[in-house]
């Protein structure tokens, strides 16, 4: 079923999107401030569902590639946003027909929001991840043999150029020198596919689901009820600790925010490891829960998902977990997101504790 985003809808949707962005995807904030531009400047956006979009349709992901703590300082303009997708359009020879989203966390959310108002196209209800991962392959769409290449990318200053490369693990090499020579941060278009493609490979109702959160958390506010528990059950999650951010080391290295933070609570400390999202969660050294399941940070009170490049000395937070898309679980999905692929020697542990049995063995 479509629907329709209006500027009224973006605070809620991105504070949604920075809910299921792990701690990455970017300032959820700038995010909403560019897509609300773009929806007052064009006009509103329709929302379509995957089981909408016509089988030859040609489908477009944009999204931000770089460090999210880069862009706080080095805001995109619409003329960046779009770009990639005017490239991309003239390269491939057709005329674009839908836009998504690459990922759901943070901005990259929302850009998808401000190109398709700009381009006046309709945007899938649809992500390819259901979460936020740190490097460009991360995406379901990998898995389907769908390629990242030819992928456009545009910068502040104007620099626009296509890239074709063999696989998307090269993609992701080439863009990401690219990225980094270009300020650290850059908008980007690519994975093109058809309807058919997408209905397969993306992860649907991604956008509804962080209206949904975003809503949830306002009126449990209103209701002067847990806002945090109503996410946990929303989304199917668990509570993993609660406590102080008492130290938080962090850099920005080739194109990514690196870093840990270290939460204590009454008798015990909790660990946090990121590369933009937070990838895993120790207890006093026992891993609680890891990519790929969703690793969150809220406010403890009011419930505001802080990324990572927002966490500060000093704030009582509550750290939860929910189930990722399924598919993430699969062999070949754990070599390209789980724990060992970013040097972490541990299996994957679900949201629940659970140790993912393919891991396990691996390891």
């Amino acid at each position: 079923m479509s629907w329709t985003i209006t500027a009224a809808e973006i605070p809620g949707l991105a504070r949604g999107a920075a809910v299921l962005g792990t701690g990455g995807g970017g300032d959820p904030y700038i995010g909403a401030l560019l897509a609300t531009q773009a929806l007052r400047a064009h006009g509103d956006v329709t929302v379509v569902g995957l089981d909408e979009v016509p089988d030859d349709a040609v489908v477009l992901t944009v999204a931000m590639m770089g460090a999210p703590t880069v862009m706080v300082e080095k805001l995109p303009s619409l003329d960046e946003v779009t770009a990639p997708v005017h490239a991309l359009g003239a390269y491939l020879g057709r005329p674009v027909t839908h836009i998504a989203c690459a990922e759901v966390g943070g901005v990259n959310s929302t850009i998808p929001i401000a190109a398709a108002a700009a381009l006046g196209l309709p945007l899938l209800d649809a992500d390819g991840m259901g979460r936020a991962f740190p490097e460009l392959q991360m995406v379901l769409p990998t898995l389907y043999g769908i390629t990242a290449s030819p992928l456009a990318f545009s910068d502040e200053k104007g620099n626009v150029g296509v890239l074709h490369t063999v696989d998307n693990g090269w993609t992701e090499r080439i863009a990401r020198v690219a990225c980094v020579e270009m300020g650290c941060s850059v908008m980007i278009s690519g994975f093109s596919m058809s309807g058919a493609q997408a209905r397969e490979a993306l992860v649907p109702d991604s956008l509804s689901l962080c209206v949904e959160i975003g809503r949830t958390i306002a009126s449990a506010r209103d209701e002067k009820v847990d806002p945090v528990d109503a996410v946990v059950a929303l989304l199917g999650g668990r509570e993993l600790f609660a406590g102080k951010v008492v130290d938080v080391q962090r850099a920005t290295t080739t194109g990514f925010a690196r870093g840990r933070a270290r939460i204590d609570g009454a008798d015990a400390s909790l660990e946090l490891s990121f590369q933009n999202e937070h990838l895993i969660a120790e207890l006093d050294g026992r891993a609680l829960a890891t990519t790929p399941d969703l690793i969150m940070v809220l406010e403890h009170d009011t419930g505001e998902p802080i990324t990572t490049e927002a966490l500060r000395y000093g704030q009582r937070v509550r750290v939860i977990s929910a189930p990722s898309d399924e598919r993430w679980h699969s062999a070949e999905a754990l070599a390209m997101v789980g724990p060992g692929y970013f040097g972490y020697e541990l299996p994957a542990h679900r949201f629940d504790g659970s140790v993912d049995a393919i891991e396990e063995v691996a390891a």
